[in-house]
């Protein structure tokens, strides 16, 4: 019978139930990006809890180039050693974490901004009113380096896995939006064209970390935005990706670039109304039609709250499920619900996490 709890297989890499810890930029990393004692603890503090595979913060690949301060790093192998303690620690909890890895471009909140900010076009930010330089095709092929470096160093410091984030307005999912993405040569126009970095990006990684390592790519259900990038165009991008050897396509939404998106609740993480039970796993729609048109593991994340909502969508064909703010507001909440499946997430999606030191939930700060 298929159960959230059964044990299941992506790749080589083994997950002991289908819940995720979803990407949570802390803001705990040092200014160069090194692992700190608060974010060991933050980080054993999930795999101690019961969640099968976790996805960390997202880590930028260029020391040129970071979207938001104290965020981890990966572009130096003087980061190995350091992640190499922490993949021991989540590993002895019978966990898995994949690295999620990252180019920001002009989706940046670091202040000041980093001294050159590349984008597909030199089109405005909305939100941060960051002009980004349009990138030339050595621009490009710098870039591919970057991630392909970034993937042997992830590999290298014993992740099961790696996670390009390619949603939520940041570079590669700028290349997708064609309100950002204005170019005329090969990497702009087509859908396939638009898709063209990514799927180099994937190529040069798989290259580098072999066949066998899981690949995860992060990519928006739709951008929720005028001129950007649609359901449907996500799921032909979607095939793209299977087409190029990535392992499972976690789903998320909303181009945070664009006020409209923060201002009418269309972005990642959502405010719920607890009373409206249809508003949970708020792009459960776009998943289930990708899981028709794809054959790799979907894993849905935003506003999942309720087990045995999770478990229907289960039953429906939804592979995995990620968890953000339910976990920053109870890390041990997957065993809680392995002993007893009528507990209720304690979250409230208030989004005040995002406010504190450490984006810790309202509830659990006791200083």
């Amino acid at each position: 019978m298929t159960s959230l709890y059964n044990p299941t297989r992506v790749k080589n890499m083994k997950l002991k139930n289908r819940f995720f810890k979803a990407a949570v930029w802390e803001g705990l990393a040092k200014d160069d990006g090194h692992m700190t004692q608060k974010l060991y603890d933050i980080y054993e503090s999930y795999a101690r809890g019961g969640v099968g595979t976790i996805f960390t913060g997202y880590a930028y690949i260029s020391k040129d180039e970071k979207p938001n301060p104290k965020m981890m790093g990966i572009y130096s192998d003087d980061f190995i050693k350091d992640y190499k303690k922490l993949t021991d620690m989540v590993h002895s909890y019978d966990a898995n974490i994949v690295m999620q890895i990252v180019y920001g471009g002009s989706q940046s909140h670091l202040e000041p901004p980093s001294q050159e900010i590349l984008g597909p076009s030199s089109i405005t930010n909305e939100l941060t009113g960051i002009k980004p330089k349009e990138m030339t095709k050595e621009d490009i092929d710098t870039l591919i380096q970057f991630y392909k470096e970034a993937a042997r160093r992830v590999k290298s410091s014993g992740f099961d896995g790696l996670c390009l984030h390619a949603a939520h307005g940041y570079l590669l999912s700028q290349f997708l939006c064609p309100r950002y993405n204005k170019r005329k040569d090969e990497y702009g126009g087509s859908l396939e064209n638009r898709a063209r970095i990514i799927l180099e990006v994937i190529q040069s990684i798989r290259q580098e970390v072999g066949s066998d390592y899981p690949i995860f790519v992060k990519i928006n259900s739709e951008d929720f935005m005028e001129d950007g990038l649609s359901s449907r165009e996500s799921i032909e991008v979607s095939k793209m990706l299977e087409k190029a050897s990535v392992d499972a396509i976690e789903v998320s939404g909303g181009n945070e670039s664009t006020k409209s998106v923060l201002e009418n609740n269309l972005g990642p993480a959502r405010k719920i109304r607890k009373a409206l039970n249809e508003e949970e796993s708020y792009f459960k729609e776009h998943a289930l039609k990708l899981k028709e048109a794809v054959s790799v593991p979907v894993i849905l994340t935003g506003g999942n709250r309720d087990y045995h909502k999770m478990n229907e969508l289960l039953k429906q064909g939804i592979d995995y499920f990620g968890l953000g703010r339910p976990l920053t507001c109870q890390a041990d909440l997957v065993n809680m619900w392995n002993k007893d499946k009528s507990k209720k997430s304690r979250c409230v999606s208030c989004n005040q996490c995002y406010h504190t030191p450490g984006k810790r939930c309202i509830f659990n700060i006791k200083d």
